[in-house]
């Protein structure tokens, strides 16, 4: 009777060795906080930045050469009398396809300007974000967590419970050369 005793306990210990070496050890991050941080993404905004006014001026200066069209053909439209009728009426017609150019032109501007933005954005964030994950994957790799969940969304559907996770986003900053100032937990669900 002792040894069957003694193999449940021995069977019961190796069980629960293999219950605990496969229980899966998970970390938590907060991207928004580690990217807000890095110094380069503070280069990239300004250089987003440069690019939008400079796009944006470009428009500003196409709408103003509109509205400056727009109002010498009201202008020319109420000189429009019996005696200048057919000249006038001609100036207008020019005036309006001019105009409706004009108006296109604008339009497409800022559709390019939109393209061309998104595409530095991509270009230039595209890097960072690579050099946030392999932060995460070395940080992860060193604390032994099987999994990291981004936490920076409270409303993100790919996070259910976060309590007793291990948060690692200080150690990820440090990585990174950030400031390690600890950041406001996320929002539990």
């Amino acid at each position: 009777m002792k040894l069957i005793k003694g193999l449940f306990i021995a069977a019961g210990l190796t069980l629960t060795a293999h219950a605990a070496n496969a229980q899966q050890k998970i970390g938590s991050v907060n991207s928004d906080d580690i990217f807000a941080n890095l110094s380069e993404v503070k280069t990239v905004g300004a250089t987003i930045d440069n690019l939008t006014k400079t796009r944006q001026t470009e428009i500003e200066k196409l709408i103003s050469d509109y509205q400056t069209k727009l109002k010498a053909a009201q202008d020319k439209e109420k000189t429009l009398s019996e005696a200048n009728k057919e000249a006038v009426t001609k100036e207008l017609i020019a005036a309006q396809t001019e105009l409706q150019a004009l108006g296109k032109k604008i339009e497409d501007t800022r559709t390019q300007a939109a393209k061309d933005i998104s595409a530095k954005q991509n270009e230039l964030f595209s890097p960072l974000q690579q050099k946030v994950k392999a932060a995460i994957s070395a940080v992860a790799k060193e604390r032994n967590l099987n999994f990291v969940f981004d936490v920076s969304s409270p409303d993100s559907n790919n996070l259910i419970y976060t309590d007793g996770s291990e948060d690692i986003t200080a150690q990820v900053k440090t990585k990174l050369g950030a400031s390690a100032t600890a950041s406001k937990p996320a929002a539990k669900k």
